[in-house]
Formats: C-alpha cells, sequence, structure tokens
C-alpha cells in the first residue's frame, strides 16, 4: 500500500500555490498511512510476529499534469467528505509551476515519490507446531563445524 512521504512534491505543490493565490489550502490528496499506525494496528489485532519493510520508487513525469491523471486513472483521487471538490485554474497553474521549480527533474521533466509499504503477520494458533522440548535434539550445535569424515 502507499504510505506517508508518497507524493510529497504534489502535495507541497499544491499547498504552496493555493496558499499564495488563495490564502488558505484544502488537502486534494488522500492522506497515507504511516509505517508506526501498521505495526500498532497489527499489533492490536493479535498479530505477534510482524514484519514491515518499505520502497521508495521515483517515477518521472512529463510534468504536473500526468501525474494527476495517472491519479485519477488509479482512482486515487482525494476521498475526504470535507474537502473542497475544486481547483482554481490559476492555482493549478501555479502548482505546476512550483512543482517543476522545486522537483524538476534532469529530463526536463517532474518526479514524483512513491513510498510502497508492505507487511505481514502471523497469529499463533493452537493447530500450529510447538517449539521441541528441550533437549530433545540428536545433536548439539556445539558439534557444527567439528565434523570430521
Amino acid at each position: 500500500m502507499f504510505a506517508g512521504d508518497t507524493l510529497f512534491e504534489l502535495r507541497s505543490s499544491l499547498q504552496l500555490a493555493e496558499m499564495e493565490r488563495e490564502g488558505g489550502f484544502s488537502p486534494h490528496i488522500s492522506p497515507f498511512v504511516q509505517v508506526s499506525d501498521i505495526g500498532s494496528l497489527l499489533n492490536r489485532a493479535g498479530f505477534t510476529i510482524t514484519t514491515i519493510d518499505t520502497d521508495e520508487i521515483q517515477v518521472n513525469y512529463p510534468s504536473m499534469y500526468e501525474v494527476i491523471q495517472d491519479l485519477k486513472g488509479m482512482g486515487e483521487s482525494n476521498c475526504a467528505w470535507n474537502r473542497r471538490h475544486y481547483i482554481r485554474r490559476s492555482t493549478l497553474t501555479a502548482a505546476a509551476a512550483i512543482y517543476h521549480d522545486m522537483f524538476g527533474a534532469e529530463e526536463n521533466g517532474v518526479s514524483a515519490t512513491l513510498q510502497i509499504l508492505y507487511f505481514i503477520g502471523w497469529k499463533p494458533d493452537h493447530s500450529q507446531r510447538g517449539p521441541a522440548p528441550r533437549g530433545s535434539a540428536g545433536a548439539s550445535l556445539k558439534d557444527i563445524g567439528s565434523h570430521t569424515t
């Protein structure tokens, strides 16, 4: 799932443009989950052995408008109820210029950062095998490496 700092370039650009043009801002991108929140949720759900990993991927686009088009195509538009449902054209143009100035890529485009979160958890169950009784092993770990043929 997408997490934390995903699309921080787009969020920052939109916020700066709205602050400059309209004196305030409304969130236009849905919030993303934080890594610590997933760990807490897994623990509260009874998962005891959890593993969480993240990848950060940078994707290059010709401009901010293609980033927005991809988000719409993925169904990742803002789902918040209390958001403003429009953005002025002048504000969008200013955001595109800010995006390009602050986060322009070398190839004359812009980059978008995606933080991908992977997680897994295990729940104990009575059907799972438990550890063997102490002393029931057929070989000692001390003998490893001293095996002669």
